[in-house]
């Protein structure tokens, strides 16, 4: 009776059973810890229970440390399996504690309790293969993964997802192939949705049609959850026409398979399309709301998305934040600060993501007052030490001119990632600080740190604010030699920059000339500048010419080009190309400033 009360969740007349037993043994104590434990964590009940037990077992340790862990009272968890005997812990409460501290990030406790056990089952060694895999340790995963006696399809999960999250696709693909030819465990659904995933997040279609034909030809049911996953994958992949081929084929839908699909038109600007889906729904939840106002968003119509944000039933912060990041990514910066002022006058709670966006639209309006009022919000909120935050505001102080306080921040920060090094060089290069940016690319590099195109443009800024010319090429150099980087055409203009400035005009010219990708305008506008800067009136012809195809109603190349002949005595030739641009009705933006 006790057991069918707390089954069924009537606490309250499992306690009544529970008092009214003439004699309660260690069994019925545990199945009224449980029941507290399991209905509500009523944890306080449950060890005043356990406190009153005569005799206790592996069963009541178990019980009340499960219950402490699923409190988050970690640290009298950890007092309680301390406390019970050796011979009791293994493995049931030891794996009990190994899964409550990697649930809250504490990869080193749970590695003492794995260390410290006597007998481990399977469960053991795949908590921990999926602890190291959850923080990036897969080196160590996989070593442990190598010495487990045996493993099963969760293990084998565990680390092909574990290689598939960390960017490394083909390691985690060859494993699974290596999982299939071994033939010792069955492949399930959760694995192929699992493959389906990395599939679509890496783009590689040919390696997600090979996974569709082993679904079909394993006679898997297409249940919900692994047809959305196929869905998504072909999405994602660019095939929208196919991911719609399967949504066809599911007899049973739901809400993801139809907010998959709509994503899927988004992503490839099929916005019509997905509209239709969206209209078609039998039901709608916030996502479906969310992704279909960001979609109207990201192709600039304001006003239908602001007309379906308002049509929106019930608005959340995931909504709010989407309309606000649309604003930001049409830099209509203004526009999302009044929405983001309006959200916290709906009393909308303002998540780490929506602060995050708003110190980027300080960052774009150079409103360092907007920010730090912001920056405040985030300490009295408790998330200024939140990575993306500290990154967001490193980028926010540097675009606002304080990279003081950018560094003070970046210093602050315990694992710098390669978005926090990026803000921060690029920060120095953009406050003419390059000697220091070069310093902390030089101190990455030591500590083996891998840059990015990001990191090689804003290093290459620094060395053209600071005339290192020799220093710019051997980095330049190194993109492709050392780091395996293709230079783009941003990098390609920092070059030129560099080269024009300290006269090298002839080896900048040469440069271009070597590209294998068609040079864009800030190339030729590079080269432009520097002609002019050093007379060179051949090369100032060529790139105003490259200018002038690239973009028609850029006055740039006639008006620097026009000075350009007036400096060298041929006025007349200077007064043709202001006619032309007269007579073209190119006109040139007028320059704009503002303070707060």
């Amino acid at each position: 009776m006790l057991t069918a009360y707390s089954q069924n969740g009537q606490l309250a007349k499992a306690r009544i059973v529970f008092e009214e037993m003439p004699y309660k043994s260690t069994a019925a104590y545990n199945a009224m810890i449980t029941a507290y434990v399991r209905n509500g964590c009523k944890v306080d009940e449950a060890f005043s229970l356990f406190s009153q037990m005569g005799e206790r077992n592996e069963v009541s340790f178990g019980a009340i440390i499960t219950g402490f862990l699923k409190a988050g009272m970690l640290e009298k968890a950890g007092d309680l399996y301390g406390m019970m005997p050796i011979e009791w812990r293994d493995p049931i409460c030891s794996n009990t504690m190994i899964n409550g501290f990697l649930k809250s990030g504490k990869l080193e406790q749970a590695i003492h309790i794995f260390n410290g056990m006597v007998n481990r089952d399977i469960v053991s060694w795949s908590s921990m293969v999926d602890g190291f895999c959850k923080e990036g340790r897969i080196i160590e995963a996989k070593e442990l993964f190598d010495k487990m006696p045996e493993r099963n399809v969760v293990t084998w999960t565990s680390i092909v997802d574990g290689y598939m999250n960390n960017g490394l696709f083909k390691d985690g693909f060859d494993l699974f192939i290596h999982m299939r030819r071994e033939g010792i465990v069955a492949v399930n659904p959760n694995m192929m949705t699992v493959m389906f995933e990395a599939c679509g997040n890496f783009g590689v279609l040919r390696e997600g049609l090979q996974m569709h034909s082993l679904v079909l030809r394993m006679g898997f049911v297409m249940d919900v959850f692994l047809g959305n996953s196929i869905i998504t994958m072909y999405c994602r992949c660019g095939y929208v026409n196919e991911g719609n081929a399967v949504f066809q084929s599911i007899s049973k839908k739901d809400i993801v398979s139809w907010n998959a699909l709509i994503a899927g038109y988004i992503q490839h600007k099929e916005i019509e399309k997905a509209y239709e889906l969206f209209e078609m729904m039998p039901n709608r939840d916030s996502i479906s709301w969310t992704t279909i106002i960001s979609g109207y968003l990201g192709i600039g119509e304001v006003e239908r998305s602001i007309q379906l944000f308002k049509m929106m039933p019930k608005k959340d912060d995931i909504a709010w934040t989407a309309v606000i990041s649309g604003f930001v990514d049409m830099e209509m910066c203004e526009e999302a600060f009044t929405w983001f002022i309006e959200m916290l006058r709906d009393s909308v709670h303002a998540s780490s993501l929506t602060l995050s966006i708003m110190l980027s639209a300080s960052a774009c309006l150079a409103t360092l007052r907007a920010g730090t009022q912001i920056h405040g919000l985030l300490v009295k909120k408790g998330m200024e030490y939140e990575l993306s935050v500290q990154n967001s505001l490193v980028s926010m102080y540097s675009k606002c001119g304080n990279v003081a306080e950018a560094y003070t921040i970046f210093k602050k920060i315990n694992a710098p990632n390669i978005v926090s090094i990026n803000s921060m060089i690029t920060g120095f290069a953009q406050n003419g600080l390059g000697e220091e940016a070069v310093k902390l690319f030089a101190k990455i590099q030591a500590e083996n740190f891998k840059p990015n195109e990001i990191t090689f443009l804003a290093v290459l800024s620094a060395c053209v604010h600071e005339g290192l010319v020799e220093q710019g090429c051997e980095y330049f150099n190194s993109m492709k030699s050392l780091y395996g980087l293709e230079p783009g055409p941003d990098h390609y203009a920092c070059m030129v920059d560099l080269l024009g400035r300290a006269g090298l005009l002839d080896e900048a010219t040469d440069l271009i000339q070597s590209s294998s990708i068609e040079p864009h305008s800030g190339v030729w506008g590079a080269l432009l500048g520097s002609s002019r800067n050093h007379f060179r009136l051949d090369l100032a012809n060529v790139a105003a010419q490259r200018l002038t195809e690239l973009d028609p109603a850029n006055a740039t190349p006639y008006v620097v080009l026009s000075d350009l002949y007036d400096i060298m005595g041929a006025r007349k030739d200077g007064n043709q190309v202001r006619l032309l641009k007269e007579t073209l009705r190119v006109k040139k933006n007028p320059g704009c400033s503002w303070i707060e």
